[in-house]
């Protein structure tokens, strides 16, 4: 039984953070909407959403909810977001900062 006494299954949400290298904002952007849109669109997918940080126009977040942790696992997986990690690599100025959470309230 989960926390706050449910017994279904819980959610899973992950909060990615990312800053992209000076000058390459632009190039970022649209391979994460064209990720986001993909994504949205797999069948273990809740949301999906990406966020300019307001202050700082090089630092996003990516704001994702699944199912449970196979469709995470599947979603890792599929074509779409093999093809974002491989071209938005070279773009980011370090390590994204990943979390995943659980809803308790």
């Amino acid at each position: 039984m989960l926390p706050t006494g449910r017994k279904d299954e819980p959610m899973i949400t992950i909060v990615a953070k990312c800053s992209a290298k000076a000058g390459k904002a632009e190039e970022l952007i649209p391979l994460a909407l064209n990720l986001v849109d993909s994504s949205r669109k797999e069948e273990g997918n809740v949301s999906y959403n990406f966020y300019a940080d307001a202050a700082d126009p090089a630092k996003f977040t990516f704001i994702e909810v699944w199912k449970d942790q196979a469709a995470i696992d599947y979603h890792n997986k599929t074509p779409h977001f093999q093809g974002f990690v491989a071209k938005a690599d070279p773009l980011f100025a370090g390590p994204l900062d990943i979390a995943l959470y659980q809803k308790l309230s």
